[in-house]
């Protein structure tokens, strides 16, 4: 067996997965959740911090989609480095790939030495609150506290790029997040995990915890890259600066609701008109 990438290297990417990937997997991705995804030529060239909403748990169709579009459309340098949770790169058998795809180790230092390098980076703020969040909230970003992408992109002095997705949180259900539940564990603790989700999936049906890779219901999945955010001001103070960096997330969090409510909307629309 190969040995396991390092997580924490931001060499491991590999043109010829990410290649095939895009050629030959994503075109049925696309097919299958009927995606539209719109806004591509919004992606500045350089260093930048693309944000999404997370969906869809440990089977986020957007990512896969998102990525796929942006090498087709402009080759490798335009693909951004996923930050990952520790936990999901070092999954048996995932650990072999996502590496080699892009993904790093979720750090402040990782995602640095990127922009150093003039790289894109992805985040999903939301984390695990927003992935897991109940499907009556399907249509709603949920980014809790979380702060730490603002001041990433702050101190970095690098653009934010939002990218709203809808649908791809209907590819599963989640009756609940069960928060109290990982307070009684203590997952944030021991897995820095905020919730113990109850969910529906196929083929696993209701399951407490979080499903193994489950196979997703054919929904369709919008997308749409928004215009670039530059912030008056950037660096050290600027990023310490607790005031400043909630007005910030507000700008984006406002922008992307925003972009998530037209979208939802339209999709209602396309439902409708079936």
């Amino acid at each position: 067996m190969r040995p396991a990438p390092d997580i924490d290297s931001i060499d491991n990417r590999d043109e010829a997965w990410v290649r095939g990937f895009s050629r030959w997997v994503y075109p049925k991705l696309a097919r299958y959740f009927r995606a539209s995804i719109r806004g591509l030529d919004r992606v500045p060239e350089g260093a930048a911090l693309i944000v999404g909403n997370h969906s869809g748990g440990f089977v986020s169709a957007d990512m896969w989609l998102l990525g796929g579009a942006l090498y087709l459309r402009g080759g490798l340098a335009s693909v951004p480095f996923g930050l990952a949770h520790e936990i999901a790169v070092k999954l048996p058998g995932v650990h072999q790939v996502l590496p080699r795809l892009g993904a790093v180790r979720a750090s402040p230092e990782n995602a640095s030495r990127l922009f150093e390098r003039g790289d894109k980076v992805l985040v999903y703020p939301g984390g695990d609150v927003d992935a897991f969040r109940p499907t009556k909230y399907r249509d709603r970003i949920l980014f809790g506290r979380r702060r730490g992408y603002v001041r990433l992109a702050l101190r970095c002095g690098v653009p934010i790029v939002p990218v709203v997705s809808a649908g791809s949180h209907e590819t599963w259900w989640v009756l609940t997040e069960g928060r109290a539940l990982a307070r009684l564990l203590g997952t944030h603790r021991w897995l820095r995990l905020d919730v113990v989700p109850i969910t529906w999936s196929l083929p696993w049906g209701f399951m407490i915890g979080f499903p193994p890779v489950y196979i997703p219901l054919p929904t369709r999945i919008l997308i749409e890259v928004l215009e670039p955010i530059a912030f008056e001001r950037s660096g050290e103070e600027a990023a310490s600066d607790a005031e400043y960096v909630e007005a910030c997330h507000a700008r984006v969090l406002s922008r992307m609701q925003s972009a998530l409510d037209r979208l939802a909307r339209e999709r209602k629309q396309l439902k409708r008109s079936r």
